[in-house]
């Protein structure tokens, strides 16, 4: 059986009444928690259910600290009560000082064919629901972080409560300290919002979008890259569901693929090659897409709730990864 590195505790910090903040510690052979510190990173958390009849179960963080910070990583984590076939959120946040977190570095993500975020594109707009926002954070660091990078970065942070708006000090504080490259804006989508409330609400409309994020590549001549991320129902409203790609050989499941731009986002005249949907669910925790074979690339078939394409029916700017 592999064994995997294991991450000490060093603090953690309550950021809502069930969210947390927890700083692990590296390896002493490890610098950084990436290979390159330029990238976005992400880790697999295992974690052996006691309602599962100890089976070990895997979910992914991206952690909201910069790639480049040195010897130690950040995440931010949600605790649901444990379910059968979940609970690692409430495993992690109830890990105390000392304690290891056994995890896997994964691999690079890639971003319609490339891992890079910085100077890439002239804007990025980010649309986060809760806990979403946490490798949306990642990319935030990278780009201002970068003296040479001029990208203009649009964050929409949509939550239930005020009190729900995780990491809003840090946000705020960040879109001061760059007021002319960081903007950030804050939806409340629960009952009676405060009437001094001053930001959107709702999960999301074409009005939304229109005012919180950068426009589509094709209106300005400028390219612009959409990131969204939250639970599923989420992610579905403002892009549409992702994908599967057929089945592998051995019979297991097909690699999850991008699929067609759908929901809002298509709704306001974005294209597919301008947005990319983590494949994510509560906590930030992500399950992330494989790489597919181009040969596949003709033979996929791909399933919304809405309609059922064949991958020989949409534009060849669809995006697999």
């Amino acid at each position: 059986m592999a064994t995997f590195p294991s991450y000490p505790l060093v603090d953690k910090w309550r950021l809502s009444h069930d969210s947390w903040l927890l700083r692990f510690s590296l390896p002493s052979d490890r610098k950084y928690l990436g290979d390159d510190p330029t990238l976005p990173t992400c880790i697999s958390v295992h974690h052996n259910s006691s309602l599962d009849d100890g089976e070990l179960l895997k979910k992914s963080y991206s952690p909201i600290s910069h790639p480049a910070t040195l010897g130690s990583f950040d995440l931010l984590v949600k605790a649901y009560t444990p379910q059968p076939g979940g609970g690692v959120g409430d495993a992690i946040c109830n890990t105390q000082p000392g304690q290891l977190l056994i995890g896997k570095l994964k691999s690079e993500r890639l971003v319609h064919g490339s891992p890079i975020i910085s100077k890439r594109w002239d804007h990025i707009g980010l649309v986060a629901g809760g806990t979403g926002v946490a490798p949306l954070v990642q990319i935030i660091r990278l780009v201002l972080d970068d003296p040479n990078d001029n990208t203009k970065v649009h964050l929409l942070s949509i939550n239930r409560y005020e009190e729900d708006i995780l990491m809003r000090d840090e946000l705020d504080k960040i879109a001061k300290e760059y007021p002319d490259q960081f903007f950030v804006k804050y939806s409340l989508t629960g009952e009676n919002v405060p009437k001094d409330w001053g930001g959107f609400t709702g999960r999301g409309s074409v009005s939304m979008a229109r005012q919180a994020l950068p426009p589509p590549s094709a209106n300005n001549g400028q390219r612009t890259m959409i990131f969204v991320c939250g639970t599923d129902g989420f992610r579905d409203t403002w892009a549409g569901p992702v994908a599967r790609a057929p089945p592998k050989a051995d019979g297991s499941k097909g690699p999850k693929i991008q699929g067609p731009l759908l929901g809002l986002l298509k709704d306001t005249g974005y294209d597919a090659s301008d947005v990319f949907k983590y494949c994510s669910r509560d906590e930030g925790g992500l399950y992330d897409y494989e790489n597919v074979d181009p040969l596949d690339y003709f033979t996929m078939v791909f399933y919304s709730e809405i309609n059922l394409f064949k991958h020989g029916d949409l534009p060849i700017e669809t995006p697999i990864f």
